[in-house]
């Protein structure tokens, strides 16, 4: 059992029961957040009338200020504590989403969703550090079960209490009662997070590096949105102009904003933190294109629509920690590559939806997606963490963190690119379903296909157990 005793090198008064309930609700609010919202893009699109490419940037603002400033938020961690900039993060998002649900224009809107993932940047790049910090080696994995597992069941519990939420209240009520959380959260963690300056590492702040990332993310992923114009084939070449210099001046600079060389010398670290990129780039857009599919094509409410949804995150939730255990017996590359081939096939059975699937093939489908991707999570998690060394543990948690919302914004962005060639600046809605339901296919298929290289990344990353 976790025993609520204070750590070295914090406050004795500071319980770690209390830093582990803290972290865990301020990592449950984010995934509960995306997955709740999913289920409201039908009705903001009506109250604002959005186009396809519109009505995605509501879930794109968001995940690109969170991968622009993640990277930035762990170096300041660094610099002046990792309470400061847990305190501020909690701060920024709880401010922002009160802002959301009052929100009167798109506009407002999405500049709102930006700070609001400023604000989730912050608290995900302190959370784990913080357990790690209160937690001795004999606890910490347990403590860090516990808070992945609230991933899990944000994603669970979002699409059902989101289609309740937008249902009963409108969807401005999901934002609201995120804000609530985060004020608890925040008074919480004032009075019961200890001090931890006395840890920082001091040093100064790779501000080039810094915008060199956020530029590269931000040009990258636009341009990827408005393809097939030229504009976004400049975006896109710009793009990777940014990310070269990036690498350069990361590779040269003596306090880089984030340690590239690690890549280059770990190969179990830089093959599984790819895999990771992929597998989060296959299958973050499934509930954000299933939530469409229901309620425009199926007719479902948003009630029963976040029921069918629902069940792959309840899968994994179940299935992670187990996977996660196993791993420690088993070469993780066996599991984890295991994970990625049966996500590959349940996003192969989404392709062929149409207007008179049933919803229990839909439910069968979200299920084997389930379990490839708890099969995946975990193990591959445990091959990163365990192939480096002590030092390196924050960093390669960052880079997790930084995958993580990389893929996100890639699978987004491909969302986007091809509702905007296949739909193009028209409403998505029942008088456009042949065009959506196209859209959709193709989005599945190139996802499966994008999953299928991810095996082989997952299988060549090499035994973590030689």
């Amino acid at each position: 059992m976790l025993k609520s005793v204070g750590n070295e090198g914090l406050p004795s008064e500071t319980s770690k029961l209390t830093v582990l309930a803290v972290t865990t609700i301020t990592t449950f609010m984010t995934p509960f957040m995306i997955s709740a919202v999913n289920l409201a893009l039908p009705a903001i699109q009506a109250e604002f009338r959005l186009d396809a490419v519109m009505l995605s940037w509501i879930a794109n603002a968001y995940l690109l200020a969170a991968g622009v400033f993640m990277v930035p938020a762990g170096r300041f961690a660094d610099m002046f504590g990792k309470r400061r900039v847990f305190l501020a993060g909690i701060l920024v998002f709880a401010l922002f989403s009160a802002c959301l649900g009052w929100a009167g224009s798109i506009l407002s809107l999405l500049i709102y969703r930006t700070f609001q993932g400023i604000g989730a940047a912050m608290i995900m790049t302190t959370g784990i550090a913080i357990i790690s910090d209160v937690f001795p080696p004999s606890e910490r994995g347990q403590a860090i079960g516990i808070n992945v597992a609230a991933v899990y069941i944000g994603l669970s519990t979002g699409p059902f209490a989101g289609g309740i939420l937008t249902g009963a209240f409108g969807w401005r009520s999901i934002f609201l009662v995120i804000a609530v959380f985060g004020i608890v959260c925040f008074v919480m963690s004032l009075l019961r997070i200890g001090d931890d300056r006395q840890k920082t590492a001091g040093g100064s702040m790779d501000i080039a590096g810094s915008l060199l990332y956020g530029a590269s993310l931000i040009t990258g992923m636009y341009g990827l949105t408005v393809l097939p114009s030229a504009g976004g084939i400049g975006l896109l070449i710009t793009g990777a102009i940014f990310l070269g210099m990036f690498v350069r001046h990361e590779l040269k600079t003596p306090c880089p904003v984030m340690e590239l060389r690690l890549f280059s010398r770990n190969r179990v670290f830089a093959f599984s933190s790819l895999a990771a990129l992929i597998n989060y780039g296959a299958t973050f857009a499934v509930s954000f294109l299933l939530s469409l599919y229901l309620q425009y094509v199926k007719g479902m409410t948003p009630q029963s629509a976040g029921i069918v949804l629902v069940c792959q995150p309840v899968v994994q939730a179940l299935l992670s920690p187990l996977a996660g255990r196993l791993s420690d017996r088993v070469e993780p590359l066996l599991i984890a590559s295991a994970g990625m081939s049966l996500s590959a096939a349940g996003l192969a059975l989404l392709i062929f939806l149409d207007a008179h699937t049933p919803t229990a093939y839909i439910v069968f489908s979200l299920f084997v997606l389930g379990i490839g991707f708890a099969l995946f999570s975990s193990p591959n998690m445990n091959a990163i963490m365990s192939s480096v060394e002590k030092q390196y543990f924050g960093l390669a948690s960052g880079t997790v963190s930084t995958m993580r919302l990389i893929g996100q914004m890639l699978s987004m962005a491909i969302a986007t690119l091809i509702f905007s060639v296949q739909i193009g600046k028209g409403g998505v809605g029942s008088a456009r379903q042949g065009e959506f339901l196209d859209a959709v296919s193709m989005a599945f298929m190139v996802f499966a296909v994008l999953c299928a290289v991810g095996i082989w990344f997952s299988m060549k990353r090499g035994a973590l157990r030689a």
